[in-house]
């Protein structure tokens, strides 16, 4: 295993940390859209709409989920990343590639916090937080090391929500770098 990947003694330790964010009001640390595999685009702003989650992002062309009817689920248009947790894990910059998320925020992801259906506003656009679970995919291991990957599903992990969370767009707007997430309605 590189040195540079967080060890599983690291993560314990820095769970109160990551389990501390704030609960609304989450400043945005980061936005990126990835226009294909690979690829990735850190911009001031970021549009969404129903149509298209992010425009310019392989959500509408390659989805990783899809509905009966083949075309893209909405509910993974767009993925929130605790930046406490992009902070810990993400450690070689220069050499591993950003993990994607549309937004990283200082935001407390866990299900207690934001249960499916909650209501989110990201800039001028709204998020509906989705009920499908966000495990870390095989990139991930393979990014962030093992320990960063068993860490999302550890016994009591999975409703905290460590690997983030995936949203669909309720209202189209824009977002901008500046903004902070703001919880419009916590869902059942």
């Amino acid at each position: 295993m590189p040195s540079d990947f967080v060890t599983a003694a690291e993560l314990a330790a820095a769970l109160p940390q990551v389990l501390a964010a704030p609960r609304d009001a989450a400043p945005i640390t980061g936005l990126c859209r990835r226009p294909g595999f690979g690829l990735r685009e850190f911009p001031e702003t970021l549009a969404m709409t129903r149509a298209e989650g992010v425009p310019g992002e392989r959500w509408l062309t390659l989805p990783w989920l899809k509905l009966p009817d083949g075309s893209p689920d909405p509910s993974i248009q767009v993925s929130i990343l605790p930046s406490r947790v992009l902070d810990l894990i993400w450690r070689d910059r220069a050499g591993t590639v950003h993990p994607g998320d549309n937004i990283v925020a200082d935001l407390d992801c866990s299900l207690a916090n934001l249960p499916a259906g909650s209501l989110i506003a990201a800039g001028t656009a709204v998020l509906r937080v989705s009920d499908e679970f966000n495990d870390g995919c095989v990139k991930w291991k393979a990014r962030y090391g093992r320990d960063a990957k068993d860490w999302i599903t550890l016994p009591g992990h999975p409703e905290l929500r460590l690997r983030g969370i995936y949203c669909a767009v309720e209202r189209d707007g824009e977002v901008r770098l500046s903004d902070r997430l703001q919880i419009l309605r916590r869902g059942a």
